[in-house]
C-alpha cells in the first residue's frame, strides 16, 4: 500500500492517516523519508502482530463473507465514544461505508494488519514533524499508545479530544480540525509559498 501511494504521488507529501491509514503513513516515511515533510497519525497504532490477535481477525473475515450487516453491528459500537453509539445517523453512515467496502476489501485490509510491519524499529529515524491525534474514549487506539508513538519521534505531539472514540474524523471533525490547522502552519506549511 505504502509503495502504490508513494508511486502514484510523486515530489514531496504531507501524509494523514487514520488508523491503518496512519500505519500506512508510517511505511510511506520508512521507505521515502526523504519525500516526507509531516505526518498527521490519527486513532492508530505502531506494533507488529499481537499474540492471538490472528484467530480474531480470520473470524471478522468469515462473518464478513456471511453476513456484512452482522460484522457492522459488532464492529462499529466499540469502536465509537459510547456516548455515540445512539446516534442513529452517525451510525448509519458508518454502516453504509462498512457495507460498500464488501467483504473482499474487508479481507484485503485485515491480511495487510496481520502481516503489517514493526513501526517502533523505524520511527525514531523519522525526521519530519508529526501530529499524533486521538479520541478519550478510543479502546482500540487509546490516548497511551499515541504517547508511546510521540515518545519514538524526534519531533512529535499529542493531543486527546475528549468525547471522541475510534472515528474521531466523524465524530469530532470540527475539533480535530481545530487542532490540524495551525499545526499544519506552524510546522509544515511556515515559510512556504502557496498557490
Amino acid at each position: 500500500m505504502a509503495a502504490r501511494l508513494l508511486d502514484r504521488h510523486p515530489g514531496p507529501l504531507v501524509l494523514a492517516g487514520h488508523s491503518m491509514g496512519g500505519r500506512v503513513a508510517m511505511e510511506m516515511a520508512r521507505q521515502a523519508p526523504e519525500r516526507i515533510r509531516g505526518m498527521i497519525l490519527a486513532n492508530t497504532g505502531h506494533d507488529s502482530r499481537k499474540e492471538g490477535e490472528e484467530p480474531k481477525r480470520l473470524a471478522k473475515i468469515t462473518l464478513a463473507h456471511e453476513d456484512m450487516q452482522r460484522l457492522a453491528a459488532e464492529w462499529l459500537p466499540p469502536m465509537l465514544d459510547p456516548a455515540r453509539t445512539g446516534d442513529i445517523a452517525l451510525m448509519g453512515d458508518l454502516t453504509e461505508m462498512v457495507l460498500k467496502m464488501g467483504p473482499e476489501v474487508h479481507e484485503r485490509q485485515i491480511v495487510a494488519l496481520l502481516h503489517r510491519p514493526d513501526a517502533k524499529l523505524h520511527l525514531p529515524d523519522v525526521t519530519c514533524p508529526v501530529l499524533l491525534i486521538t479520541g478519550a474514549g478510543d479502546g482500540w487506539s487509546p490516548a497511551q499508545q499515541h504517547h508511546e508513538i510521540a515518545a519514538l519521534l524526534p519531533h512529535a505531539e499529542v493531543h486527546v479530544i475528549d468525547d471522541a472514540g475510534h472515528f474521531l474524523p466523524v465524530e469530532r471533525p470540527e475539533e480535530m480540525m481545530q487542532v490540524i490547522s495551525p499545526w499544519l502552519d506552524a510546522h509544515v506549511t511556515a515559510g512556504q509559498e502557496t498557490t
